[in-house]
């Protein structure tokens, strides 16, 4: 139970960028042999059913969804980040509060993430839709690929062209803080304190009926629902929190996409991990500019260690379509995920570039020469990528908009190309 399961997630709102653009980023650490694939599904064109399967659970279906690129682990339907087709980011992470965590199978917070992104045309909107199911259907079931339940409740860093929200849950009870300029993270704990921009409208009398608060003094979200005795992870988290808050607030007004990325590479910090067998197992950087004329570019990796991983740019455009070689084998009704009771068996879930990216990996532990070779020809394709993002933003428009669907995917054959 108290194996490395965590996240961060960080944003930037101008003036803390060095552009006029939000710049949003996460990582994730849910256990070590995770793998995480990298989703695009598109706006559907014919109408949608009454209902939508999800995880768990089936929920009520909306007339019109949005176009989504997601990474997540390949044994679910949700995600633990991504984004839309309207610059809406989102990041999930997991956290343990003094309300009961319900092992009841419901919505995962993965699951509230996707519908969000697929719904939500704006971080305020999707935190309305993200409220609203968790009203309705509640939280809960295992949240990792393994016979023994592993639950928690969930925080989320909503982040759009013009702002950013924080959202932290205690069941179906929670707080938001909204972040109109400066830079802000999370780190799998409570850290809304009294600054609350929105609640759950029980919220307070709740905590004063359990006992958590007198109703007379100052209302902090975090100390009132924070337990009092910590686990481990959550214990960790805790310095996690405070440097990464101290690597955003060393890059104030300058921070990049790069400065992001540098910082989702951080092993000092314990940001970026791939000791004892556990690595960082996916990450994400997205620009999102303040003018609507211009693309938002969301880089992901599609696999652990970004330290040693590329990050490939995605942009909504004409003629996306899903990389195959980011997409996991599925199992059909054979999936222990789905087969009752689950998760009695295990299954390979790695794509294409995961093992390609194994292999590399092993040459850069080691064979130094190759791996040093090989490691500078990652550096070298993220730099184009980057550099494309920056010509785009600087209003060049180079590659052309024609080309901006295929983007991701020739990166990820080059890369795999690089592997082979």
């Amino acid at each position: 139970p108290d194996t490395p399961c965590s996240c961060d997630c960080f944003v930037s709102v101008p003036p803390a960028s060095a552009i006029p653009a939000v710049i949003f980023c996460q990582e994730l650490r849910p256990t070590p042999d995770e793998v995480q694939e990298v989703v695009f599904v598109p706006a559907p064109c014919t109408a949608l059913g009454p209902h939508l399967q999800c995880t768990y659970i089936e929920v009520e279906q909306v007339s019109k969804t949005h176009a989504v690129i997601l990474s997540r682990p390949s044994w679910l339907w949700g995600a633990e980040m991504g984004a839309n087709e309207h610059g809406v980011c989102i990041g999930n992470e997991a956290v343990w509060t003094k309300e009961p965590v319900g092992e009841g199978e419901a919505l995962l917070g993965m699951d509230l993430l996707r519908l969000a992104l697929e719904r939500g045309s704006s971080a305020q909107e999707a935190l309305h839709v993200i409220t609203g199911l968790l009203e309705r259907y509640g939280q809960g079931g295992s949240c990792r690929e393994d016979p023994t339940p592993f639950c928690y409740h969930n925080t989320f860093l909503l982040a759009d062209r013009t702002e950013a929200w924080v959202l932290e849950t205690a069941g179906r009870l929670w707080a938001a803080q909204r972040i109109r300029e400066g830079a802000r993270n999370i780190s799998n704990q409570l850290s809304i304190g009294t600054d609350i921009s929105a609640e759950h409208p029980e919220l307070r009398a709740h905590a004063q009926t359990q006992g958590w608060w007198d109703g007379q003094g100052t209302f902090d979200f975090a100390q009132v629902f924070s337990l009092t005795q910590q686990p481990v992870r959550m214990e960790a988290a805790k310095a996690r929190f405070r440097i990464g808050r101290e690597l955003l607030g060393q890059e104030q007004g300058g921070i990049t996409a790069e400065v992001m990325m540098g910082i989702l590479r951080n092993k000092e910090s314990g940001i970026c991990m791939d000791s004892g067998g556990f690595r960082t197992t996916a990450s994400m950087v997205s620009i999102l500019p303040r003018d609507p004329t211009q693309p938002c570019v969301h880089f992901f990796t599609a696999t652990p260690d970004p330290s040693r991983s590329v990050f490939k740019p995605f942009i909504f455009g004409v003629g996306g379509a899903q990389a195959p070689q980011v997409l996991s084998p599925t199992f059909g009704a054979q999936d222990p995920a789905r087969t009752l009771p689950r998760f009695q068996t295990q299954v390979d879930r790695r794509h294409i570039l995961y093992r390609g990216h194994q292999i590399a990996l092993g040459l850069m532990e080691s064979e130094q020469d190759q791996g040093q070779q090989l490691r500078q020809k990652q550096r070298a394709l993220e730099q184009e990528g980057l550099e494309a993002a920056r010509g785009l933003l600087a209003g060049q428009r180079a590659p052309p908009p024609q080309e901006w669907g295929g983007l991701f995917q020739t990166f990820v054959e080059r890369e795999s190309q690089m592997y082979a």
